[in-house]
């Protein structure tokens, strides 16, 4: 396997993929904030064309920063249908991952009076510091309310009711 080289490209130059299937535009603010926090610590993944492979958040948001250049990857050990596939792997496979949240909390604890961006709303780190039962608390108001609940597929984006 031959080590990752990370050359840097001109915002300007990258194309992003014309039918990416992710609609990312509410995430943009957020990655920002986190590339102005820790610095643009993760590449965008090109091909040898300059089109995005993964990272068009990335690039958004390097924009809005005023961001000239940033670090790439060029993907060009990879078929063009390979391309296709990682460009699918590398937004779905996040989905699969959950979190701890006894240890998530244990790090929210760690990082308390720290004024660092993790993406997180205050109101989800209160939730997972406070002594609260959320999940009881939520369970109380759906049997005193008698409201439906109402699940979003996350592969179609359709609402069902549970």
């Amino acid at each position: 396997m031959d080590k990752l080289k990370i050359t840097y490209k001109n915002v300007d130059d990258l194309i992003p993929y014309e039918n990416n299937p992710r609609k990312n535009d509410n995430a943009v603010e957020a990655v920002a904030k986190s590339i102005k926090e820790f610095g643009f610590k993760v590449p965008i993944v090109i091909d040898s064309e300059g089109i995005i492979v993964a990272g068009h958040t990335r690039l958004k948001a390097a924009k809005q920063l005023g961001l000239e250049e940033v670090p790439c990857i060029i993907a060009d050990d990879l078929t063009p249908e390979q391309v296709k596939a990682f460009r699918l792997a590398d937004n779905k496979v996040s989905e699969f991952a959950e979190w701890d949240f006894e240890l998530l909390e244990q790090e929210f604890e760690d990082l308390a009076g720290l004024n660092l961006f993790t993406g997180f709303e205050d109101f989800e780190i209160d939730s997972l510091t406070s002594s609260v039962d959320v999940d009881h608390f939520f369970e109380e108001t759906e049997e005193h309310h008698k409201e439906p609940k109402l699940i979003t597929c996350p592969h179609c984006g359709k609402t069902f009711e549970k």
